[in-house]
């Protein structure tokens, strides 16, 4: 009796679907199961390929970075103290000037220390020993020396009179008060003082000191600069800064000039 014998082939086919073939090892027998028809055999049609996956949401640009922030200008420095002003110094009264130069020192009208009007008529008949004074020179001490002249001779018509200034170094800054008070309580001064005036030639120079320049040809170089002049309010002779209140010439001319 002929033997047969099926074998079961498992085929992959691309639809990944299983098909079982029965294959015939032996010729045909009676009654055998027709081979399979080609059709039978075919691949099933291939299926729609799958739709391609939808592109991947773009990812959103980033946005751009915020602008750094200005930076703070810095705070300016605030601004330096204001250096302390010194104090100025007190100025120089300004004398009006003569249309013409008087022929007497008793001609002119002047202002005393404490501001009140001074007409120099009233020293007509008496010798006055004319002096530009400071507070803070190194020839100050000669005020003692001018004190004791006046005091000495005040009896016989001798006139101390101190007219301060600024014009040499700086040396007498003060205002009236204080002036009067460093005369009074450093020297016991007593003898008259005028207004602070200037002696130095040009702007702003005493109507006095141009009248004294004019009659001696000789300006003060330094402080304490002094002038004799006579009874007739005429007559003058000049000594210079460092010819102190006891020095034998300015004395003789004082006694000369009071027996006049």
């Amino acid at each position: 009796m002929p033997i047969r014998i099926s074998r079961w082939v498992l085929c992959t086919v691309p639809s990944t679907a299983l098909v079982a073939v029965t294959v015939a090892c032996s010729g045909p027998q009676s009654g055998a199961t027709a081979p399979a028809t080609p059709s039978a055999l075919a691949p099933p049609a291939p299926s729609a390929p799958p739709a391609p996956a939808a592109p991947p949401t773009p990812i959103a640009a980033k946005s751009a970075p915020a602008a750094p922030a200005a930076p703070t200008a810095p705070e300016p420095p605030a601004a330096p103290a204001a250096p302390t002003t010194p104090t100025a110094p007190v100025p120089e009264t300004t004398m009006p000037a003569p249309t013409a130069l008087p022929a007497s020192f008793h001609d002119f009208n002047a202002t005393t220390l404490e501001g009140q009007s001074a007409n120099l008529s009233q020293y007509k008949g008496k010798v006055l020993l004319v002096v530009n004074t400071a507070s803070e020179c190194g020839l100050t001490p000669q005020y003692t020396g001018l004190e004791q002249l006046h005091e000495e001779f005040s009896s016989r018509g001798l006139v101390v009179l101190g007219i301060p200034s600024n014009d040499f170094g700086g040396q007498e800054p003060g205002s009236p008060a204080q002036i009067r008070e460093f005369c009074s309580t450093k020297y016991n001064v007593t003898f008259p003082l005028l207004s602070k005036q200037q002696t130095k030639a040009g702007e702003g120079q005493s109507p006095i000191y141009t009248w004294l320049n004019d009659k001696t040809g000789s300006l003060p170089r330094w402080n304490f600069g002094k002038y004799v002049i006579g009874k007739d309010g005429k007559t003058v002779s000049y000594f210079d800064s460092k010819v102190t209140p006891e020095d034998p010439a300015l004395r003789k001319a004082i006694e000369t000039a009071l027996g006049s």
